[in-house]
């Protein structure tokens, strides 16, 4: 079975719980789409749980990117080449809940750490997925300058982690993204993985794609749990 789960945002205990809710197995495969880190206390723990994990595939979300820009300069001493001050970026991700995840990072051994942070790095931006003769895109969050001929290793990460998903866009002519044997699993706005139909129109009901809310989730958050099916 296939599994995708979004913004488990440092909920070390809930996403666990949620892997023994599905039964998750080592015949399954897991896609994290993104915002594991931030805003709970246990975002190491949830990391270095998915490190053990070779059938765990994770996909970058912004809150992602926000703590590598820090942390790559705290803590591999990198030089920065962003044009935005190191106090800036640090600012912005404390004030989206980054010093949760600081503390945890920091407790850690400096040899863990650093694997912590090379796994972080090693984040993909997006997977493309085969099931049943359909094909499922996994993102973090929508296509900012979106067009249909646009190939998907054109976009930028920062397209597509900030870029907020829109239900009533028709991504396609055909309601279903890039054909109808396609479709978009999204996780940014994690409200929107509480309805029990198919998102519309970008994961229409070809690609059966079905964000059912659990009883471990705290306002649409943590985790949300997608079961790809046919």
């Amino acid at each position: 079975m296939t599994y995708v789960m979004s913004d488990i945002h440092g909920m070390y205990d809930k996403y666990i719980r949620m892997l023994d809710l599905i039964g998750f197995s080592d015949d399954d495969d897991l896609y994290i789409i993104g915002d594991v880190v931030d805003r709970g206390d246990k975002s190491a723990e949830v990391l270095l749980d998915m490190m053990k994990r070779p059938n765990v595939y994770p996909i970058i979300g912004n809150h992602e990117l926000m703590a590598l820009n820090v942390l790559d300069v705290m803590f591999n001493g990198a030089n920065g080449n962003s044009p935005v001050p190191l106090e800036a970026m640090l600012g912005d991700w404390l004030v989206n809940g980054g010093a949760f995840t600081l503390d945890s990072i920091s407790k850690l051994s400096d040899d863990k750490r650093l694997d912590v942070l090379d796994y972080l790095s090693e984040f993909t931006y997006y997977e493309t997925v085969d099931i049943n003769s359909k094909t499922y895109i996994m993102v973090h969050s929508g296509f900012e300058n979106f067009r249909p001929e646009r190939r998907l290793p054109d976009y930028s990460v920062h397209e597509l982690v900030w870029h907020r998903p829109d239900p009533e866009f028709r991504y396609f002519d055909d309601e279903c993204i890039c054909r109808r044997d396609r479709a978009i699993c999204t996780g940014f706005q994690s409200h929107l993985a509480g309805r029990r139909e198919p998102l519309r129109r970008n994961v229409e009901p070809l690609a059966r794609c079905f964000f059912q809310p659990s009883p471990l989730t705290a306002h649409g958050h943590c985790p949300a749990k997608c079961k790809v099916t046919d």
